[in-house]
Protein backbone atom coordinates (compact mmCIF):
# COMPACT_ATOMS: atom_id res chain seq x y z
CA UNK A 1 0.00 0.00 0.00
CA UNK A 2 2.96 2.70 0.61
CA UNK A 3 4.13 1.71 -2.62
CA UNK A 4 1.22 2.92 -4.31
CA UNK A 5 0.54 5.88 -1.84
CA UNK A 6 4.95 6.43 -2.98
CA UNK A 7 3.90 6.58 -6.45
CA UNK A 8 1.10 8.76 -6.87
CA UNK A 9 2.47 11.51 -3.89
CA UNK A 10 5.76 11.26 -6.20
CA UNK A 11 3.48 11.93 -9.35
CA UNK A 12 1.45 14.69 -7.73
CA UNK A 13 4.75 16.79 -5.93
CA UNK A 14 6.91 16.25 -9.26
CA UNK A 15 3.60 17.51 -11.83
CA UNK A 16 3.86 20.92 -8.97
CA UNK A 17 7.28 21.42 -8.70
CA UNK A 18 7.81 20.91 -12.78
CA UNK A 19 5.06 24.06 -13.38
CA UNK A 20 6.98 26.15 -11.77
CA UNK A 21 10.69 25.14 -11.69
CA UNK A 22 13.02 23.68 -14.01
CA UNK A 23 12.95 19.38 -14.66
CA UNK A 24 15.82 18.95 -12.87
CA UNK A 25 14.00 20.11 -9.55
CA UNK A 26 11.86 16.62 -10.26
CA UNK A 27 14.45 14.47 -8.36
CA UNK A 28 14.42 16.44 -5.88
CA UNK A 29 10.32 16.17 -5.16
CA UNK A 30 10.86 12.44 -6.19
CA UNK A 31 13.40 12.40 -3.25
CA UNK A 32 11.82 14.32 -0.30
CA UNK A 33 8.74 11.89 -0.84
CA UNK A 34 10.83 8.88 -0.48
CA UNK A 35 12.22 10.19 2.41
CA UNK A 36 8.58 10.95 3.87
CA UNK A 37 6.95 7.57 3.12
CA UNK A 38 10.67 5.54 3.90
CA UNK A 39 10.16 2.32 1.89
CA UNK A 40 12.94 0.17 1.40
CA UNK A 41 15.45 0.83 -1.04
CA UNK A 42 14.23 -1.23 -4.33
CA UNK A 43 10.90 -0.46 -3.37
CA UNK A 44 11.17 3.09 -3.15
CA UNK A 45 13.67 3.46 -6.30
CA UNK A 46 10.78 1.56 -8.52
CA UNK A 47 7.80 3.63 -7.07
CA UNK A 48 9.87 6.85 -7.83
CA UNK A 49 10.38 5.43 -11.39
CA UNK A 50 7.05 4.22 -12.11
CA UNK A 51 5.65 8.00 -10.85
CA UNK A 52 8.18 10.13 -12.90
CA UNK A 53 7.80 7.56 -15.65
CA UNK A 54 3.57 8.03 -15.97
CA UNK A 55 3.97 11.51 -15.06
CA UNK A 56 6.24 12.79 -18.37
CA UNK A 57 4.73 9.94 -20.60
CA UNK A 58 0.93 11.80 -19.54
CA UNK A 59 2.93 15.22 -20.12
CA UNK A 60 4.64 14.19 -23.15
CA UNK A 61 1.10 12.80 -24.88
CA UNK A 62 -1.13 15.72 -23.63
CA UNK A 63 1.68 17.82 -25.72
CA UNK A 64 2.36 15.77 -28.62
CA UNK A 65 -1.47 16.22 -28.89
CA UNK A 66 -1.79 19.30 -29.02
CA UNK A 67 1.19 20.30 -30.99
CA UNK A 68 -0.17 17.66 -34.24
CA UNK A 69 2.57 15.09 -33.35
CA UNK A 70 5.37 17.76 -34.94
CA UNK A 71 8.61 17.81 -32.83
CA UNK A 72 8.32 14.03 -31.63
CA UNK A 73 7.73 13.12 -35.68
CA UNK A 74 11.10 15.39 -36.17
CA UNK A 75 12.90 13.82 -33.41
CA UNK A 76 11.81 9.96 -34.25
CA UNK A 77 13.79 10.98 -37.84
CA UNK A 78 17.12 11.81 -35.78
CA UNK A 79 16.80 8.89 -32.78
CA UNK A 80 16.45 5.28 -33.41
CA UNK A 81 14.10 4.73 -30.13
CA UNK A 82 10.67 6.54 -30.40
CA UNK A 83 10.80 10.20 -28.91
CA UNK A 84 8.39 8.94 -26.12
CA UNK A 85 9.67 6.05 -25.11
CA UNK A 86 13.00 8.13 -24.44
CA UNK A 87 10.98 10.39 -22.55
CA UNK A 88 9.67 7.94 -20.60
CA UNK A 89 13.00 6.40 -20.07
CA UNK A 90 14.83 9.09 -19.07
CA UNK A 91 11.89 10.54 -16.93
CA UNK A 92 11.43 7.28 -14.87
CA UNK A 93 15.40 6.96 -14.35
CA UNK A 94 15.65 10.08 -12.74
CA UNK A 95 12.81 9.74 -10.49
CA UNK A 96 13.68 6.28 -9.57
CA UNK A 97 17.24 7.49 -8.56
CA UNK A 98 15.92 10.73 -7.21
CA UNK A 99 13.70 8.65 -4.77
CA UNK A 100 16.27 6.16 -3.99
CA UNK A 101 18.65 9.24 -2.91
CA UNK A 102 15.91 10.49 -0.32
CA UNK A 103 15.72 6.61 0.83
CA UNK A 104 19.80 6.75 1.33
CA UNK A 105 19.15 9.67 3.48
CA UNK A 106 16.88 8.43 5.67
CA UNK A 107 18.42 5.55 6.02
CA UNK A 108 21.88 7.66 6.60
CA UNK A 109 20.34 9.61 9.22
CA UNK A 110 17.74 7.44 10.77
CA UNK A 111 19.29 6.79 14.72
CA UNK A 112 18.32 2.92 15.12
CA UNK A 113 19.73 1.46 17.59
Amino acid sequence: MKFIIQVLVTAAVCFVLQSFLPWWSMPVGAAVVAYVIDNKGGVSFFAGLLGVAMLWLAMALYTDAGSHATLSSKVNKLLPIPALALTVIVGGLVGGLGAWSGTLLKSTFSFRK
